[in-house]
């Protein structure tokens, strides 16, 4: 199996790279200033396929920070925001598709 930094990635819109936070597990997404954020609209859009190497090979080597780094489609709002760019993003985005136990985490 090929690494995902070693991957040739097809890049056909917008992407970015997201990943979860090794803390506590949240969805995260690699900024332009190379730091984390759990908040899409901060999260660096690319086009190209040079640019999303470059950002997922920085984000893969950031393993302290988040974990399991790849990229990930995004439409671009009418208000020029990302946007998940698909079913996996929008309920990675959005959270669990279930109610998880009271006890959960404890």
């Amino acid at each position: 199996m090929t690494a995902p930094q070693e991957q040739k990635l097809k890049i056909t819109g917008p992407v970015v790279v997201t990943a979860n936070r090794l803390g506590d597990g949240a969805v995260v997404y690699r900024t332009l200033n190379g730091s984390w954020s759990t908040t899409l609209a901060q999260a660096a859009v690319v086009d190209t396929a040079p640019a999303a190497t470059a950002l997922l090979a920085a984000a893969i080597a950031d393993d302290i920070g988040a974990v399991g780094a790849y990229v990930a489609p995004v439409r671009l709002g009418a208000d020029g925001r990302p946007e998940p760019g698909n079913l996996r993003e929008r309920i990675r985005l959005a959270g669990p598709t279930i109610d998880l136990p009271l006890t959960f985490g404890i």
